[in-house]
C-alpha cells in the first residue's frame, strides 16, 4: 500500500519560510509526477508546484518566485521550501504522487493526510 507523509508545516510569522517534505512509502516500481497542492478554509483545493520525474517544475502565480519544489528520486521525496511567506499563504498543504505498483503497468495518483501551514500577520 503506498502512503505519502508530510512534515515541516507549523506556525510561522509574515516574512518567514517553511520547507515542506514528503516521503512515499511503499512496494512501488517507479514514482511519476509529484506535487504540492494547498487548500485553504472554504476554498477549493488549488496546485501549488509540481515536478516530474526528470525533474521539469511548474508553480502556480501566487508562488512563482518565491518557492521552491525539489526532488530526491534516492529517498523517494519531494520539498517545497517557502520563502517570504505571506497570510494568504495559510492552507492545508498536501503532497500527491503518481506511482506504479509491480506489474501494474499504470500509474496510479495518491494523496498524503496533508500539513497545516499558518502564517500569521
Amino acid at each position: 500500500q503506498v502512503q505519502l507523509v508530510e512534515s515541516g508545516g507549523g506556525l510561522v510569522q509574515a516574512g518567514g519560510s517553511l520547507r515542506l517534505s514528503c516521503v512515499v512509502t511503499g512496494t512501488i516500481s517507479s514514482i511519476g509526477a509529484m506535487g504540492w497542492y494547498r487548500q485553504a478554509p472554504g476554498q477549493q483545493r488549488e496546485l501549488v508546484a509540481t515536478i516530474t520525474g526528470g525533474g521539469i517544475t511548474t508553480y502556480a502565480n501566487s508562488v512563482k518566485g518565491r518557492s521552491t519544489i525539489s526532488r530526491d528520486n534516492s529517498k523517494n521525496a519531494i520539498y517545497l521550501q517557502m520563502n517570504t511567506l505571506k497570510p494568504e499563504d495559510t492552507a492545508v498543504y498536501s503532497c500527491n504522487a503518481y506511482t506504479m505498483a509491480y506489474g501494474s503497468g499504470r500509474y496510479e495518483s495518491s494523496w498524503g493526510q496533508g500539513t497545516q501551514v499558518t502564517v500569521s500577520s
